[in-house]
């Protein structure tokens, strides 16, 4: 029997214990590795390759829609099961594009958990039951979802460089961890403003906040 690898991402170590122990009292399933940030489970999806990747969406750094849609661009074979307390119609399709198959909320976890991998090792899709209608009504009507989120006209990096704005970090810790330098983060910032149509940086928090890129 082949073994099913687990690769679980939450910024809450007693989140990662409670997975850890459900998962690893499964047969022929195991843990490959934890990360407690949006980029860092990047990166250990990456250097890992598990087959399945447990991910929270609210994740410092990089917040879990982000990560899925980079994993599912970096590693397509690779399954992502959302995990998260927000009940979201909007939220729910944003990970169906991005690429995740399966969502269920963290109260439903201790009954769900085993069941979500257990479809996503199949490849099938698995969602929790409060949003189930919605995925089978967006199927059977292709409007149902309506038009396209506020910030899908904003690029992946500019994402990246909103949640970091609103995590309270200034450019120079911005292009420090991306990797870029202050001018062009200067320019991101312009751009997302621009886009958006917004003035003040408090503006660009409440908005992430009010999208649900970050916490409050």
């Amino acid at each position: 029997m082949s073994v099913l690898s687990v690769l679980v991402a939450d910024d809450h170590e007693v989140v990662r214990q409670g997975l850890r122990t459900i998962l690893e009292s499964h047969p022929g399933w195991e843990i490959c590795g934890e990360a407690v940030t949006g980029r860092e489970a990047i990166e250990k999806a990456t250097e890992l390759k598990p087959d399945v990747v447990v991910l929270d969406f609210s994740m410092p750094e990089l917040n879990g829609l982000e990560a899925t849609r980079q994993i599912h661009k970096l590693l397509p074979e690779t399954e992502v099961l959302i995990l998260t307390m927000y009940h979201s119609e909007r939220l729910a399709r944003e990970f169906l594009r991005a690429g995740a198959r399966g969502y269920i909320l963290k109260a439903d976890a201790g009954k769900l958990l085993v069941e979500a991998i257990e479809h996503l090792q199949q490849h099938k899709p698995f969602f929790t039951p409060k949003v189930s209608e919605l995925v089978l009504n967006g199927f059977l009507h292709p409007n149902y979802a309506g038009g396209k989120a506020d910030g899908d006209q904003l690029t992946a990096r500019e994402r990246e460089v909103v949640q970091l704005v609103a995590e309270g970090k200034i450019s120079k810790e911005i292009a420090d961890q991306l990797n870029i330098s202050v001018h062009t983060v200067e320019t991101h910032r312009t751009n997302i403003m621009r886009k958006l149509e917004i003035h003040t940086v408090g503006e660009l928090v409440r908005y992430a906040i009010r999208n649900q890129i970050t916490e409050p």
